[in-house]
């Protein structure tokens, strides 16, 4: 007769909370320079208020997918996007991404030209997932990533 696993409270719960963040599609997402920051539902480009899952994505660490895009507007008008998809090794918590992005973050800014630079923006999901252009495209367009000031070059 076999032995059963113990049971570990800790595993469960974090069984749970990320069940309840891929079923929500929750994002953290970040505009520069509005400073805007928050978690959105990246398939619906809903605004989340639920305190569960802010408890969910902030107590417990993840395997990320981080989106950072430098929004330009070119000479002619039309709106374009110079961005990176990384998937950092390891679990990181939500506290600490800024530690992971800020190398990234600089480098899609420097590949950039600094005139048509409208803004600078992260979307950070806690699973491993793949965002495609039009989807990342469309959750900045609903938060108004595209409707800020210049930045000055």
């Amino acid at each position: 007769m076999s032995k059963r696993k113990p049971h570990n409270m800790r595993l469960r719960i974090e069984r749970s909370c990320r069940a309840l963040l891929a079923t929500n599609r929750v994002a953290v997402i970040n505009i520069d320079p509005s400073g805007r920051q928050g978690l959105i539902n990246w398939k619906t480009c809903k605004n989340i208020c639920s305190r569960q899952v802010v408890d969910a994505m902030c107590d417990i660490p993840h395997r990320w997918t981080i989106y950072i895009a430098s929004l330009c507007i070119g000479q002619a008008g039309e709106e374009y996007v110079k961005s990176l998809e990384i998937c950092p090794d390891g679990i990181h918590l939500a506290e600490k991404l800024t530690d992971v992005i800020e190398h990234f973050y600089k480098q899609v800014s420097d590949e950039c030209n600094p005139n048509h630079r409208i803004a600078m923006a992260w979307l950070a999901i806690p699973s491993i997932v793949s965002v495609d252009e039009a989807q990342a495209a469309a959750v900045f367009k609903a938060v108004g990533a595209w409707n800020q000031e210049k930045v000055a070059a």
